[in-house]
């Protein structure tokens, strides 16, 4: 790669950190390329977009200067990959996680969301989360629970109105015959 190559590179690079909510950086060594196809071709078919690159440290470090992420200039040692996820964090976080746990050569090194670093415990548990729309749904229905029971409790009273007058008719009627 020629030095306009290199450049263009990180300039690319560095548009795609900016965007990034999520970056999780992994030493690979130890996976044979069929499995990091078969874990890229994942990562593409989320929803999502989620990216993961295999990059020379010297690349990253000048992408990096001057953004939230110069905190991992430390862990730039040895080969790294890069995941990045642009959107749902949790999703990004859950299928890297996976892989990890199902191809023990993948080693996580470190996370970084928005600006934070993570380490390999809180992306574990920010993994564990349930999804964004499940998430939403449990807050519709936390939501929903205080107009659901003025509902159901003005109509038990209309209802209890309805018997009370209902047995009063009943007596009614069986007081005249």
């Amino acid at each position: 790669m020629d030095r306009a190559a290199k450049e263009a590179f990180v300039t690319d690079f560095a548009e795609k950190l900016d965007r990034t909510r999520l970056a999780i950086f992994a030493d690979y060594r130890g996976l044979d390329a069929n499995t990091v196809v078969q874990f890229r071709k994942g990562l593409a078919a989320s929803e999502d977009g989620v990216e993961f690159r295999v990059i020379k440290n010297s690349l990253v470090r000048r992408a990096i200067e001057g953004t939230s992420f110069e905190l991992v200039k430390e862990h730039l040692i040895g080969p790294n990959a890069v995941i990045l996820g642009y959107g749902d964090v949790v999703e990004t976080a859950k299928l890297t996680t996976e892989f990890a746990k199902d191809n023990e050569a993948m080693e996580l090194k470190l996370g970084v969301l928005d600006g934070k670093e993570l380490s390999i415990d809180q992306l574990e548990a920010l993994a564990d989360l349930p999804s964004k729309e499940v998430l939403q749904a449990m807050l519709l229905g936390v939501l929903q629970a205080p107009s659901r029971n003025l509902v159901s409790l003005l109509a038990n009273c209309n209802r209890q109105l309805v018997n009370v007058l209902s047995a009063y008719k009943d007596k009614l009627e069986s007081e005249g015959s």
